[in-house]
Order: C-alpha cells, then structure tokens, then sequence
C-alpha cells in the first residue's frame, strides 16, 4: 500500500508490517484472487489515513526531529560515521507545504532527502559528493518501510 502526496508525487510506500501484502501465483483464476486481494488492501485504507491524522497531530520538539532523522538516516547509513553528512540534513524543506513540525511533515522532508538524493555529504575518501537517488525497487521498499516504521514508533513516544 502506498501514500501518494500530489505536492512532491514522492512515492511514499507504507510498511509491510502496518499493511500486509498479498500474493497471488500466477496459475488458476488470477484475476478473481487479484480482486480479493485489492479489497481486503482497500478495507485498511481507513486505518492508514487515521494513522496519517495522528501523524499529523503529532508535534516533535527540535530534538525529537533530530532523533527522527538519525534513525533514519541510519536506514540507509548503518554506519553513520560513514554517512557523511549530519542527520539534520534530512531535514531540511524543499516546499512551502513541507513547513512545520508535526510528525507527517517531519517524515515527509526526511523521506524526500533520504530517498531522492541530492544532499551534500562527504564520502569516505574527504571529497565533497551528493547522495544519490534511490532507483532500486527492493531498496525503497526497504527504506520506505523502515521510515513508516519509524514515523509509528514516534507515535508511540
């Protein structure tokens, strides 16, 4: 399931651990068990937008955001000495819209800097380079994942 925001068309992906997926093997009746399968998707759409409103209820601190973009940041930087660059980076606003510090705005700029590339950082080496952009599939998923995951936990906090 995905959150598609037609301000920055980011391509938010949800976790697979708040909304399950479906599979359906390519043999039998595909096109009824695909259908089954989209309802019982759709029935959680619900629960993800009421997940999004707590989201953006929920107001983080300075600290709480910096403590946000680290977590992230160590999604894609296991290492965070070898990530080059500081977590308050993935905070930084691109848009108008991005203003502010609830947690949807927070997870949104941090999504847009960890996955679309463009932040300054320093490799390994010293040089000064820019992030790239996440273009594998399995990788977004796996970030996009985390980073709802994270977002959920936040709140929890």
């Amino acid at each position: 399931m995905g959150a598609f925001r037609v301000i920055c068309e980011n391509g938010l992906i949800v976790s697979r651990g708040a909304f399950p997926g479906y599979c359906v093997s390519h043999r039998g009746n595909v096109v009824e068990e695909v259908v089954a399968a989209a309802l019982r998707i759709a029935e959680r759409f619900g629960d993800m937008a009421a997940q999004v409103e707590r989201m953006e209820q929920r107001v983080l601190c300075k600290d709480e955001q910096i403590r946000f973009a680290e977590k992230a940041l160590a999604l894609r930087y296991p290492d965070l000495s070898k990530a080059g660059m500081e977590p308050s980076q993935l905070l930084t606003c691109h848009r108008v819209e991005d203003l502010g510090n609830n947690l949807w705005i927070a997870f949104n700029r941090v999504h847009e800097n960890l996955t679309g590339g463009g932040m300054r950082r320093r490799a390994h080496t010293g040089r000064l380079t820019r992030t790239r952009r996440i273009t594998s599939i399995r990788e977004s998923v796996r970030l996009n994942g985390g980073l709802w995951d994270l977002a959920t936990d936040a709140l929890a906090a």
